[in-house]
């Protein structure tokens, strides 16, 4: 029988930050997301993204009072206020993390993996320790969610979307990590990850890449965190290069 390993005191104080900062930052996309549906009602339409409905809001409500009625400027401004907050709260929550994430060996060698930071490399030390209880990087993969669900019938196996069973919040951490990696280009190449890379983009959905990413580095993840060494990228004779 496999048991969950016993977490430290340690780790479970860097999981309650990271569980608690995970909740403001899901109160504060409700209410980024509330403010853009009151705007819409009236017709004011803002690009997507954070910092875009940021730099615009003060504008809209200083210019708009045409569309927007008193009550709703006061109401907005409400919501303005409470997200303020949730961003101090979800800064200093972040600043914290990345401290501890700075003091610890384990999470040092996590982020010189691509696209892995503090908040992930925190996220899974605090999650699973030195990853022993896995046996190797696809039992992570597969914790978190990452690999394809297999419908088998007979002697065929048939493989269909990502399972989504498991860590959800690591898995999420993981794909925004891919993301990253795929628009740093110049990045995947100084750590061998380019001709993989160019290679999937061949024949796999942007969406798709995304995902078979994640779960790349979280097998990277799982064994530079296991073998307690660094990730490093050893240069083959041939011009590409792949990651140890």
């Amino acid at each position: 029988m496999k048991f969950v390993a016993t977490k430290t005191p340690e780790q479970l104080d860097l999981q309650a930050l990271h569980r608690v900062r995970q909740r403001l930052v899901s109160q504060r996309t409700g209410i980024i997301n509330q403010i853009r549906a009151f705007l819409l009602e009236r017709g004011i339409a803002v690009r997507q993204g954070l910092r875009f409905l940021r730099a615009e809001l003060p504008i809209i409500l200083a210019n708009r009072s045409d569309v927007l009625s008193p009550r709703m400027l006061r109401v907005i401004e409400g919501l303005m206020a409470d997200w303020r907050r949730l961003d101090e709260r979800i800064g200093g929550l972040s600043e914290e993390i990345e401290a501890l994430a700075r003091q610890d060996p384990a999470c040092e060698r996590l982020m010189t993996v691509p696209g892995i930071g503090p908040i992930i490399s925190s996220a899974m030390v605090a999650a699973i320790g030195n990853g022993a209880v896995f046996t190797k990087g696809r039992d992570f993969g597969a914790w978190l969610g990452l690999v394809p669900k297999q419908i088998s019938t007979g002697d065929r196996t048939i493989l269909g979307p990502i399972s989504r069973r498991g860590n959800r919040y690591l898995r999420a951490l993981f794909v925004q990590a891919a993301r990253v990696v795929l628009v740093r280009t110049k990045d995947s190449d100084r750590y061998g990850l380019k001709a993989w890379i160019d290679a999937a983009k061949k024949r796999l959905h942007h969406n798709v890449l995304a995902i078979a990413l994640a779960n790349k580095l979280a097998r990277i993840a799982w064994a530079v965190l296991n073998k307690e060494r660094a990730f490093e990228c050893v240069s083959t004779r041939a011009t590409s290069s792949q990651p140890a």
